[in-house]
């Protein structure tokens, strides 16, 4: 389910939640003891506790207006299939659809299915279709059922003690639904005139070439975006094109519906996908807990979001919800206002609804079951005559639900979890090299929306505040100014020095780990920094995130790993892009000074920064950059804890393939290994004077070499 782990459920403990969780999350963004000195930006919320999967609540705040929503939610969708290691789409390759073993019972009917969603991976499940004599080609409802986290998956069984409780507490008013509550959503359906498609999570039932959780638990697979979340919505996906080419199924009325882990696939398929027409994701929608699965979870996926933002892709279509005494207990205040608030922009607030059910646990029981039925009827077209209620049935038995028998015996070349990321590293690598040889403008909007989502870019108002100047020198007339860029949640610190006997309106912006202290040795100023002075330039340093003055006694990034990144980078951004968006925010801010122009220098082990920043800031902002790569790849990474850590990195292409976002600026790369710049290359092969690499080091005084020759305004 969508249940997190814990002592009532060991068989979904997860190793996220023991105490390596909090030490690897304090690590991932170092968020420790600061210096005296950086206490002083107390707007910097970074410093603060990270968001986890379980926080008690996780606030989401919608936009006030229409257009300001559908600019979030074309961004949101993007940020979901970056996240799954979906974006761009993979191709669809053909289904080979298998379906046999049809079995008759009272109304309904129920066959054995499988097919393809890639190589290497087959779906599984149970087709029911409705027996109520209109005809087996009769046009009807589609209804793709997730079933979630139960024991067994599909082939779920209540003990009998379970048993006896649904049935004393009123949630189950028949003997099947007691023993059989995930097989009583697909009858009901069913003999309400759907085809239904019951379909397994990987690992579960017939699906178990693959381990539900482990396989893709590596940094390598954080790097390439490679996670269990991408794999169960391909199959999602790849399931709604099996059910729409079935000629009994009206692929203008599909509903999808799902309970806990299955409510998050619901929520997702419907928020990427805009086929379905209905949806009623169960018991996962909400503020609370947002999924304790590593199904549930991937790199980038709520980050300043939740499970209410992603509910609301949806709209303005038809959604309802069920809630239990569980996370989702306060929905009908926590969450559904948000959601009425997005459909009311399309005049379509009585078209999202939720009920809370606090007299039952977390479920899928007949109460919630009938609310779905009934808003399904509504929304799908079936008469009106149909019955509600739920009715009793015969379950089918574990050997009656599977696949694989004999006659038809399990595909021979299904992949395990290593052959899988092999064949998907290829995958990816060739399709990137085909977008990288195809229209350039297409490969490069691909880049910039992943990057986007990758290392968002700043959103709210920034602010430069510097206090009073200070006399640096009594012979040298340099003034420095100390002050504060502080934007969203975030501040940070800057120095700037400037000459008054000589100025040429021009800044440059010098990034360096050890921070504004670069620029000084023994207390002066650098020799590189004064030939700047003295030729007229503002120079300008910050304390990006945990540098300087803002670096803790200790960056432990290594101190400890975990098992997988998402349930961290899922919600918090990694250290190395809040690095790249303060830069960012720092060359917004100085945007209004009204320089002649801006220049921006990133030496030592912050080329990759630099690089970033320039490619994420999306305008013509800078005039030149000039950095240091060294010898840096992503491929180098090898650790969670690591402060370039990013995942998906490789998946775009390295630093090569990210960087290409910053096309058309003029760039002069330090570097000591060029073969990951080769797609950087390729993308400016046709304006070659705006990309000069050099096989050196960046000192200072190539700083000064780069800065001060004239500035090549050639096309």
């Amino acid at each position: 389910m969508g249940c997190p782990p814990g002592p009532n459920n060991p068989a979904r403990r997860d190793p996220v939640t023991s105490g390596v969780f909090v030490m690897v999350a304090m690590t991932f963004l170092a968020t420790g003891t600061v210096s005296a000195q950086s206490q002083r930006t107390t707007g910097d919320q970074r410093f603060q506790t990270l968001r986890t999967y379980s926080d008690e609540y996780h606030p989401w705040s919608p936009p006030l207006t229409k257009t300001a929503w559908e600019a979030e939610a074309a961004q949101l969708r993007d940020q979901i299939l970056v996240a799954a290691g979906l974006f761009p789409l993979p191709e669809r390759a053909p289904l080979n659809p298998v379906i046999h073993g049809r079995l008759k019972r009272e109304g309904y009917s129920v066959e054995k299915v499988s097919f393809d969603s890639c190589p290497g991976v087959t779906v599984t499940g149970n087709l029911y279709r409705p027996l109520d004599g209109k005809g087996d080609e009769a046009p009807r409802p589609g209804v793709l059922s997730p079933h979630g986290h139960w024991p067994e998956g599909r082939f779920y069984f209540a003990d009998d003690d379970e048993q006896r409780a649904q049935r004393e507490s009123g949630a189950e008013p028949f003997a099947a639904g007691a023993l059989a509550p995930i097989q009583a959503r697909m009858v009901q359906l069913a003999r309400l005139g759907c085809v239904v498609f019951h379909y397994d999570m990987v690992g579960y039932a017939d699906s178990t070439t693959l381990d539900h959780r482990s396989g893709f638990n590596d940094v390598d697979a954080a790097l390439w975006l490679h996670n269990m979340l991408g794999i169960q919505l391909w199959n999602s996906i790849r399931a709604l094109d099996f059910l729409e080419s079935l000629p009994d199924v009206d692929p203008q009325r599909i509903g999808v519906t799902g309970a806990s882990g299955g409510g998050t696939q619901t929520m997702l398929l419907c928020a990427v996908d805009p086929r379905p027409a209905v949806s009623f994701p169960a018991v996962m929608v909400g503020t609370g807990m947002q999924g304790g699965c590593i199904c549930e979870n991937a790199c980038y996926l709520r980050q300043g979001i939740n499970n209410v933002a992603i509910a609301a892709l949806f709209a303005p279509k038809p959604m309802a919800m069920s809630g239990a005494d569980d996370w989702t207990i306060r929905l009908e205040t926590h969450g559904l206002p948000e959601l009425k608030q997005i459909y009311s922009f399309y005049r379509k607030a009585d078209q999202v609804h939720a009920k809370v059910f606090p007299q039952f646990g977390h479920n899928y029981n007949n109460a919630s079951r009938e609310l779905m039925l009934a808003w399904f009827r509504e929304h799908l077209g079936l008469p009106d005559r149909t019955p509600i209620p739920s009715s009793d049935f015969t379950p089918l038995t574990v050997e009656e639900m599977t696949v694989y028998n004999a006659e038809y015996p399990r595909p021979t070349d299904e992949l395990l979890a290593a052959d899988l990321r092999d064949q998907w590293r290829e995958r990816d690598r060739e399709s990137f090299e085909r977008r990288l040889a195809g229209d350039r403008m297409q490969f490069l909007n691909v880049q910039r929306r992943a990057l986007r989502v990758m290392i968002p870019p700043v959103t709210r108002a920034v602010r430069l505040q510097f206090e009073e100047p200070v006399k640096l020198s009594d012979d040298g007339g340099i003034l420095m100014r100390r002050g504060e860029v502080c934007y969203d949640d975030a501040c940070v610190q800057v120095v700037s020095v400037s000459s008054t006997v000589r100025t040429n309106g021009r800044a440059v912006i010098w990034i360096d780990g050890a921070g504004h202290s670069a620029l000084f040795e023994d207390g002066k100023l650098i020799g590189a920094v004064r030939q700047l002075l003295d030729a007229g330039l503002t120079v300008l340093s910050a304390d990006v995130c945990l540098t300087g003055d803002a670096a803790t006694s200790e960056l432990p990034f290594a101190a400890a790993d975990l098992p997988t990144a998402d349930f961290l980078a899922g919600y918090n951004r990694p250290l190395l892009a809040e690095r790249v968006r303060d830069i960012a925010a720092v060359v917004t801010a100085l945007e209004a000074e009204e320089f002649a122009g801006i220049d921006l220098v990133a030496t030592g082990t912050t080329g990759v920064w630099g690089l970033l920043a320039r490619a994420q800031i999306g305008r013509e902002t800078i005039d030149r950059i000039v950095l240091d790569l060294g010898e840096f790849t992503f491929q180098s990474i090898d650790s969670v804890g690591d402060p370039e850590f990013l995942p998906g990195a490789l998946k775009y292409g390295d630093i090569g393939g990210l960087a290409t976002a910053a096309f058309p600026s003029r760039l002069e790369i330090f570097t000591r290994v060029g073969a990951h710049l080769k797609p950087l290359e390729t993308v400016y092969a046709e304006s070659p004077g705006h990309l000069r690499t050099r096989s050196a080091i960046l000192t200072p005084d190539a700083v000064v070499e780069a800065l001060l020759q004239p500035l090549d305004r050639g096309e």
